[in-house]
């Protein structure tokens, strides 16, 4: 364990490149998949913004089901837990301070505070175009997840890694990782809301930027050491689960709005 923790920490940042490729294929994949679906949509038919409704019910129950694995884990100390404190103290050994004072710089656009400003801009932004369904769809996804992830932390009540580098000082629980959660919410939300609102050209272009910036500010709260991997992982489970949830909901409504009146 301790040497595979070892490796890790020894080629963290080409890990975490490649992790971004991995994913920027993966939503690459996804934007396909939304094209196709449009292109095939029988006429006569509303083609979907992003994923059918039955979809996205029935993909939120496999993150569901990993973050109830990896609670799991965490509270029975198995060896995920292992893993996580060796790779926490690994990367405390070999992470250069110049890089984590960067990483440091990259992990603030996950933060609470200017992601609340930036949500609040957002949201009155779309009650002055009268989008309601999306600003509820917008508000409900993140206050919803605020209120999810937080009572999480508090029930399980982990401590945090001690990073011991002073860049980044967390007085919060540490599982599962609020940033991890908050940046799928509210990058993953934003690009549902900009496949809304502007035209298919733009969409592959969103998907791509909502996957970036998602990675990179979960997996940089693990290279910080201020969250273990399975609190960022549990992080991004809980709130893509919740993120299916709150698009289903808002395309099930807009089809029907727009079914009736056809």
């Amino acid at each position: 364990m301790e040497q595979t923790a070892e490796w890790i920490s020894t080629h963290a940042l080409t890990l975490w490149a490649c992790l971004l490729v991995f994913a920027l294929i993966c939503g690459d994949m996804l934007w396909r998949v939304i094209r196709q679906q449009r292109q095939h949509t029988p006429p006569g038919q509303l083609a979907p913004m992003a994923l059918p409704p039955k979809t996205c019910f029935a993909l939120a129950l496999f993150p569901l089901l990993s973050f109830v694995c990896l609670a799991y884990a965490v509270q029975t100390h198995s060896a995920l837990t292992t893993f996580d404190t060796a790779l926490a103290e690994q990367l405390r050994q070999h992470m250069p301070v110049p890089v984590l004072a960067r990483i440091a710089q990259l992990t603030q656009t996950g933060n609470f505070v200017p992601l609340a400003i930036a949500a609040s801009v957002i949201c009155i932004g779309l009650l002055l175009l009268r989008q309601w369904r999306l600003a509820a769809t917008w508000a409900i996804g993140l206050l919803g997840n605020v209120a999810i992830y937080g009572s999480l932390k508090g029930f399980f009540q982990r401590p945090r890694p001690l990073d011991g580098h002073g860049f980044i000082s967390e007085p919060t629980w540490s599982f599962p990782s609020g940033h991890s959660s908050g940046s799928m919410v509210f990058y993953g939300g934003l690009a549902y809301v900009l496949m809304c609102l502007l035209p298919p050209r733009w969409h592959r272009t969103i998907i791509a930027a909502a996957v970036a910036s998602i990675t990179l500010i979960g997996i940089s709260r693990i290279m910080l050491q201020v969250h273990y991997f399975s609190d960022v992982m549990a992080g991004y489970s809980i709130g893509l689960m919740w993120l299916l949830i709150c698009v289903g909901v808002s395309e099930r409504v807009r089809v029907r709005r727009l079914g009736q009146h056809a």
